[in-house]
């Protein structure tokens, strides 16, 4: 009997070490996104409509053309897309930021459902699953081996692009423009360095770091599209991505501890224990409130988040 518990305890800890891993990486790519925009200075409030927009543009493209990267290429351009028109509005017109973002989500949230019913009416057709990559050696290791060291392709690409954020932030002069853009945007300006430039690129990252994680959200997390599938994964990682405080390790951390969050439903069935569904939807957001509480205390934002740029003018 012992034994049986043991050889069971293996796959389903396994299991929910890896749909965290699976459910934490749209967080993480939406989050550093999100991170190096409120560097910047910009609130992007519209993340969760520029992730959903992702979801269906990558999930479309990958249908239609039959490759995950094609889907990945077409979320990140449909993310990027809605990153320029953030960028128009709040950079370059300087109308209130979280108004867009809202305006932003509400129009993802009818676009996808109305060309998800346009384009397959009643129907959710699935993709095939995305192959893994197995680590020679590590992969075998009991419970994390499977779950870390034999995902698709693109969940080591994420952690590698958080690595490259945290460079970029830490050690190149861009870096440090988007520090003073979000905390002294008169004295960069002053320096001789566009504000404007510099926050346009802080969202544009944002817009295509949201749209990947759509498309990550569609393409391999679920294999299908929703309309709606994203149930507030945007917020998240807007909170993911303030209480980092621009370190690039706080996020991966965060994005899999809330992904711990979002797949302990499936652990949970393996093990028998019959919960109700609304609950396990709410842990996520209960973990949000959670980690708020634990960690948010003290955490000091940009100085001019959220704050429009005028030259000249005095604040």
């Amino acid at each position: 009997m012992n034994g049986g518990g043991a050889s069971l305890s293996v796959p389903v800890l396994t299991a929910l070490v890896a749909g965290a891993v699976i459910a934490g990486i749209p967080l993480l790519l939406a989050a550093l996104g999100e991170m190096v925009s409120e560097r910047a200075g910009v609130l992007n409030i519209g993340l969760e409509g520029m992730m959903l927009t992702g979801a269906f543009t990558g999930f479309a493209a990958t249908l239609h053309w039959g490759s995950p990267w094609a889907g990945f290429a077409a979320a990140a351009a449909a993310g990027l897309a809605f990153g320029a028109v953030m960028a128009l509005l709040c950079v370059g017109l300087n109308l209130d930021q979280v108004v867009v973002g809202i305006a932003l989500l509400v129009l993802a949230q009818g676009a996808t459902s109305v060309l998800h019913r346009a384009e397959y009416g009643a129907s959710y057709p699935r993709l095939d699953a995305v192959p893994g990559l197995e680590i020679p050696l590590i992969a075998k290791v009991p419970v994390i081996g499977a779950a870390l060291f034999s995902q698709p392709l693109v969940v080591y690409l994420a952690i590698a692009l958080a690595a490259a954020v945290g460079w970029l932030l830490r050690a190149t002069s861009l870096g440090l423009e988007l520090k003073a853009a979000g905390e002294e945007p008169e004295a960069l300006d002053a320096a001789g360095v566009s504000v404007v430039a510099t926050r346009v690129f802080g969202v544009l990252v944002a817009g295509t770091c949201a749209g990947l994680g759509g498309g990550f959200l569609s393409i391999v997390a679920a294999g299908v599209f929703v309309p709606f599938m994203t149930n507030g994964t945007g917020f998240i990682a807007i909170v993911i991505a303030m209480l980092s405080r621009g370190r690039p390790l706080w996020v991966v951390i965060l994005a899999l501890g809330f992904g711990i969050a979002l797949s302990l439903a499936t652990a949970l069935q393996l093990v028998g224990v019959s919960v109700p569904i609304d609950l396990l939807n709410a842990l996520p957001f209960v973990a949000v409130l959670v980690a708020l509480f634990l960690f948010g205390r003290g955490k000091a934002l940009p100085g001019a988040l959220g704050r429009p740029f005028v030259r000249g003018a005095r604040t």
